[in-house]
């Protein structure tokens, strides 16, 4: 049984667990000890106490060392945890490869990071009576980081949070996935190997009611990020008080197709963008705007290659598509294609579940009201609708409660700069799909997608404090 590991020493004791299934064939990975609120508290507390004894005194050098540390040993033992995030997230183990890829890559930026965090010299003598001043601006780390991550990505999203909040001086708590929970436990054991002192990364086992909740409410917690859904992080949110909070929620990406778009690289890359892990990414393309022109061209292409991804168990190499996290939320993927269906949308392809399968499903006659592209679907269901003019798509793209990431694909340079500007998204992508990232770019939402923004350097910016610090100069008599 894995448990909490608070100071360098693991709890696992309790009166209660919870079993991590392989989402695939159900078979039991292992069995978490889920904290109690007294042992939540103890964990608060010795990271509180961390970060005055320990973080505010350690260089920056030897942070930035421990991040590289942690990186070589992530890539000498890169199949371990590639094989962990296929058997508990039921990732196909080629994605789940790629996932361990970027993890490292994360480190290394948050290492070369850690050394780059500078302040500014301000013209003090810019201000009337300000001769004879100088006006310095440095950035402290906050305290403690509450790092709150989801099961999609549970590796790389909480390094996401884990290696700025180091990178910058802090000390964390880390609370993951309940479905999700034997990588983060592996991963805080690979910081210990690479020299992070106890109690610098404290893991907390347990569900958001138990440990989640008077987690964010702490007073001893100086800033929440959390990665989830958009009801969660509302409740985070409205509990926080004045701490500070990143949070990425939401999304339903549209991709636009103009007229001149490059068609077969489109499909190509817009199969991945819809239904890499069953969509459950939070900027997966769920919308496809395409131009009436080339529309049915489009469709037809795309239908075809959609049909002829693998999906079935994700330890096969040649497995492009597994299952979901659970049987419930393939049901109620299911449910959210045969409400669209009664109501008049039609299946191009797929909609059939198999347990937690769900086979990549493309939608057309959709309506704006419908679940499948008003709200995040999470799974591996996109909707293809046809458009005419530019203000039109545009206005069909923000018609939404979310504002997280949108792709364009056009030749016009114009165009595509003017349409970009018009997306009410924190980023917009031209000739890519909405789904593509990388770990250096700011990364964040506008509108209900999220506040904050991600990407390590930006992550090492949300997670410390600008102090001035000034000077009164002795003037020559």
């Amino acid at each position: 049984m894995l448990g909490s590991i608070i100071n360098g020493k693991e709890y696992n004791e309790t009166k209660d667990s919870l079993p991590v299934n392989n989402p695939y064939n159900g078979e039991k990975v292992s069995e978490i000890a889920l904290a109690s609120k007294e042992l939540l508290d103890e964990a608060v507390n010795n990271s509180y106490d961390t970060f005055h004894a320990v973080m505010k005194k350690m260089p920056a050098h030897q942070r930035s060392d421990i991040l590289r540390k942690t990186a070589d040993l992530l890539e000498n033992k890169a199949e371990e945890f590639a094989q962990s995030i296929m058997n508990e997230a039921g990732k196909p183990i080629k994605s789940a490869r790629g996932e361990v890829r970027r993890s490292i890559q994360v480190l290394r930026f948050a290492s070369e990071q850690a050394k780059h965090i500078t302040g500014e010299v301000i013209p003090m003598d810019a201000a009337i009576g300000g001769e004879g001043r100088l006006g310095l601006v440095k950035r402290i780390p906050l305290g403690v980081v509450a790092a709150i991550t989801p099961f999609n990505f549970p590796l790389n999203l909480s390094l996401h949070k884990l290696a700025p909040a180091i990178a910058a001086g802090n000390t964390i708590i880390f609370k993951p996935a309940e479905k999700t929970p034997v990588t983060a436990y592996m991963l805080t054991k690979l910081f210990s190997e690479a020299g992070l002192p106890d109690g610098v990364l404290n893991l907390v086992m347990g569900t958001g009611k138990d440990v989640g909740e008077p987690l964010v409410q702490h007073d001893k917690i100086h800033k929440v990020s959390f990665t989830g859904s958009l009801p969660v992080g509302k409740s985070i949110r409205k509990s926080a008080g004045f701490k500070k909070v990143t949070l990425e929620l939401g999304s339903n990406s549209p991709n636009i197709l103009f007229d001149d778009a490059n068609i077969d690289e489109a499909v190509k890359h817009l199969v991945k963008g819809a239904f890499a892990f069953s969509g459950q990414v939070c900027i997966s393309a769920q919308r496809i705007y395409v131009h009436k022109s080339i529309h049915d061209t489009f469709l037809e292409k795309y239908i075809k290659q959609t049909e002829a991804l693998t999906v079935g168990d994700p330890s096969s190499e040649d497995t492009d598509i597994g299952p979901m996290i659970s049987e419930e939320e393939a049901k109620r993927a299911k449910q959210w294609i045969d409400d669209a269906v009664e109501n008049g949308a039609t299946i191009a392809t797929g909609g059939e579940r198999d347990g937690t399968i769900l086979k990549p499903t493309i939608m057309t006659d959709v309506k704006s009201n419908m679940k499948i592209i008003a709200e995040e679907v999470f799974a591996p269901i996109v909707s293809v609708i046809p458009f005419e003019g530019e203000e039109e798509v545009v206005d069909y793209a923000n018609d939404s409660i979310y504002g997280l990431q949108a792709g364009v694909f056009t030749k016009d340079l114009d165009r595509a700069l003017r349409v970009a500007d018009k997306l009410e998204m924190g980023g917009v992508w031209i000739n890519e799909i909405s789904t593509y990232r990388q770990d250096n770019h700011p990364y964040g939402g506008v509108k209900q997608s999220g506040i904050g923004k991600e990407g390590v350097k930006y992550a090492v910016e949300d997670m410390t404090e600008m102090k001035f610090i000034g000077f009164r100069l002795e003037q020559p008599e």
